[in-house]
């Protein structure tokens, strides 16, 4: 079950709750498709095994993609089309250095009206377009900590969403 420990404040700079496990960071994830829209650009921090893939795996789910949802840890981006939006999950754990980034001609999705997902994205710094979202998991006892802050106006819309759709009592 999702516990909300802080919601949206009325600027919806930031939500932070406690998952109990792996359906809950599922549900997150599903809470949040709503609220994607393009050039929105969300960074997702954890250490390995923190659930990030997991945070996306819901959200694609929830978008209407019925594949499998993998990890793009060796191939860098996964693009995924929607009729509404284009979502590209990116992974940069194995970047050995920063140049990486635009040696892949990575940084031309970011310049588009896409959705972008970012996991690692320290290991892209300084070249990586700077987030409008930041989503951070961590491991809290058998569950998981939560915690999603926004950085500009359309990171604000999105958890402001974001929040509303948390708040919805279950069907």
């Amino acid at each position: 079950m999702i516990q909300i420990l802080h919601p949206a404040d009325d600027t919806g700079r930031g939500i932070s709750a406690h998952l109990d496990g792996e359906a809950d960071t599922e549900a997150i994830g599903a809470a949040l498709a709503p609220a994607l829209h393009g050039a929105l650009v969300i960074y997702l921090r954890g250490d390995l095994g923190a659930g990030k893939t997991t945070l996306v795996r819901g959200t694609l789910r929830a978008l209407g993609h019925e594949g499998k949802v993998k990890s793009p840890t060796y191939t860098l981006i996964e693009p995924y089309v929607f009729s509404r939006l284009n979502l590209y999950h990116f992974d940069f754990y194995r970047f050995a250095v920063p140049d990486e980034f635009l040696e892949a001609g990575l940084d031309e999705y970011f310049a588009g009206n896409g959705a972008c997902l970012v996991e690692w994205p320290d290991k892209a710094a300084p070249y990586l377009a700077p987030p409008d979202v930041e989503l951070r998991l961590g491991v809290a006892g058998t569950g998981r900590h939560f915690e999603a802050s926004a950085l500009t106006e359309a990171g604000r819309k999105c958890l402001s969403r974001l929040n509303s759709e948390l708040s919805r009592p279950p069907l």
